[in-house]
């Protein structure tokens, strides 16, 4: 076990030139969220990532006889820049067109919510592909539908740009190879992370950010570690039960999950739904991302039966993921105790 550290340690002194300003989540979604407080008044708080910003600016537009007034000094929190002012308007903005200067440009997303004055909350996803919402007239027209959608794209995308998540779930798949048992593992982190997402954002388990990311950074070179020891000097526990590892280290990624879907926040009115498409598009996610690896694997082993070489390329993902984890340790320590 001290060779195979020495060889994550080593690795990850590699991958640390590579990886210093690397991110698990850096095009996380921004949002743009009014409240109506008069009939031709709202107040905005809008929030995106900093790297996205400065990727490619991005900025919303409002009717020109809107404009904006008594805006509040930025802040950075949670890894996002946060903005608010105050708009006014000659007329209200519903039936009227929003947009988001730059988007057709951007990678990244972003969440549109507005609550009305009279009650109710109307909910968009912009993209690259849709960079303006019509405002509807009939707030049930489109809140339902959007939110859910909404958020379970959010969902997938967060699921797969999360470079932590998919190494997590690359490990268990080299940790439990046989069918059933991937099921079974499979399933022990979905119910894991599934759990502690609900009890997270319902407010029975307050979630502390820095710590959790360290946590998750952690839990990948925990994993890393038993990949290699089940192919260098046999099978652990982890190996005999990897579902009681997934089950357990799926409660931590759950956390995680949480942390991200509180930085753009949830509806007050719609919890339930946007709980269930968040969480459903992880499941979507995380199902694409097997069925892909295990598509791989069937290549895999056609290419290793003509090149015999090929079998020790799989020898290395361990290490591999081992190194990249840890340079996130290394990382995510610096801002726990900053």
């Amino acid at each position: 076990m001290r060779s195979v550290l020495i060889r994550i340690a080593a690795g990850s002194a590699l991958w640390l030139l590579a990886l210093t300003a690397a991110q698990a989540h850096p095009l996380s979604p921004a949002l743009l969220q009014l409240k109506q407080t008069a009939p031709t008044q709202y107040s905005v708080d809008w929030r995106v990532s900093p790297q996205a910003a400065t990727r490619t600016p991005l900025a919303p537009v409002f009717p020109a006889d809107c404009a904006a007034v008594s805006a509040k000094p930025d802040v950075l929190d949670s890894g996002l820049l946060i903005q608010r002012w105050n708009l006014r308007c000659q007329s209200a903005l519903a039936g009227r067109p929003l947009r988001i200067d730059g988007l057709a440009r951007s990678p990244i997303n972003v969440i549109l919510r507005l609550q009305r004055l009279q009650g109710g909350e109307v909910q968009a996803l912009l993209d690259a592909d849709q960079d303006t919402f019509m405002v509807p007239e009939n707030v049930l027209s489109s809140a339902a539908g959007g939110v859910f959608a909404a958020y379970l794209q959010m969902g997938i995308e967060h699921l797969l740009s999360g470079l932590d998540h998919v190494l997590f779930v690359l490990g268990l798949l080299l940790l439990a190879r046989r069918g059933r048992v991937l099921l079974l593992t499979i399933t022990a982190f979905t119910l894991g992370h599934s759990l502690t997402l609900a009890l997270a954002v319902l407010g029975v388990v307050r979630v502390n950010a820095a710590l959790t990311e360290l946590l998750i950074a952690l839990s990948i070179v925990w994993l890393a570690l038993e990949v290699v020891r089940n192919r260098t000097v046999g099978s652990g526990w982890a190996a005999r039960r990897p579902w009681a590892l997934a089950g357990g280290f799926g409660l931590l990624h759950g956390l995680g999950f949480a942390g991200a879907l509180a930085q753009i926040g949830v509806p007050a009115d719609a919890i339930p739904l946007s709980l269930l498409g968040f969480n459903l598009g992880i499941e979507l996610g995380q199902l694409g991302l097997v069925a892909v690896v295990l598509i791989t694997a069937r290549l895999w082993r056609a290419l290793a039966s003509a090149w015999p070489s090929v079998p020790a390329l799989r020898g290395l993902s361990g290490y591999l993921m081992g190194s990249v984890a840890a340079c996130w340790v290394y990382e995510r320590l610096a801002v726990f105790v900053s």
